[in-house]
């Protein structure tokens, strides 16, 4: 029993000393450095603080300067340490679309104008012509402020046309944009549906000229909306420039009467 006793004692003693020794060997190595991140590089941005609707002015409550990585500010943004008076600029302008809370600013999205926000945010060489509409001929009043339509025609045939006593239809012009629905400028969040009196389309000079031709030419006008997938192919036809082509080819005018469009050549 006494040696039994000692050996235990023995088996402990010695898986002491190992457990120290380990213990020591542990505390005793050296401890990997911490990996510390470098310091990001800032500047200061001028941001939107309060959200900004289209064609509203945007007052100092309204932008403010915030911190942003030097590596992301991109060139359009307005930085205060090369342009400390930019918050001067920006106040008092017009935003030309939607500015959201915490967007950076752009000039680009800005305009100054003492004239009308309509003709400020027009591009150039395009013209605002507004016709009238309704529910029934505007796809049941869904059509918002920057979609995209055609314009079709719709009247009685003459009594000498191919279809005596029915209707012609055409569509006069493709794939033009929506300025306006009444005094409504832009949708909300894509769910507000404008069911107004008159829609204001964004046109080029002739197109202008066409639909001022198929407004006393015809007995309705019908907006079709188009689908948001078109954007990618564009125009599916063409516009019905037939209807002014006598004013550029022969210098005369087009007169409309009873709804029948007729050249009429000027004097050289």
């Amino acid at each position: 029993m006494n040696f039994a006793r000692v050996a235990i004692l023995g088996v402990a003693v010695g898986a002491g000393v190992v457990a120290a020794m380990l213990a020591l060997n542990m505390t005793g190595q050296e401890s990997e450095p911490m990996v510390v991140a470098d310091a990001i590089d800032t500047v200061e941005v001028l941001v939107v603080a309060n959200d900004v609707p289209m064609g509203s002015t945007v007052s100092e409550s309204d932008i403010e300067w915030q911190e942003w990585p030097e590596s992301g500010a991109s060139g359009r943004f307005l930085v205060r340490s090369s342009d400390p008076d930019a918050m001067d600029e920006v106040v008092g302008a017009i935003a030309r679309s939607t500015l959201y809370s915490g967007e950076p600013i752009s000039l680009a999205k800005l305009i100054r104008s003492d004239r009308g926000f309509m003709s400020a945010i027009l591009p150039a060489g395009k013209r605002a012509v507004a016709t009238k509409i309704s529910a029934d001929t505007s796809a049941g009043g869904f059509i918002l402020p920057n979609d995209r339509v055609d314009v079709i025609m719709s009247r009685q045939a003459d009594d000498n046309a191919d279809a005596p006593g029915g209707y012609l239809t055409e569509t006069v012009l493709n794939d033009v944009r929506v300025l306006a629905i009444d005094q409504t400028i832009e949708d909300v969040d894509g769910e507000k549906v404008v069911v107004g009196q008159t829609a204001t389309l964004e046109l080029s000079p002739q197109q202008a000229e066409i639909l001022t031709v198929a407004q006393q030419m015809s007995d309705q006008l019908t907006l079709a909306l188009r689908s948001i997938a078109d954007t990618a192919t564009g125009p599916i036809g063409a516009d019905a420039y037939h209807l002014i082509s006598g004013v550029k080819k022969t210098g005369g005018v087009t007169v409309v009467k009873n709804g029948v469009a007729r050249q009429v050549i000027g004097i050289r």
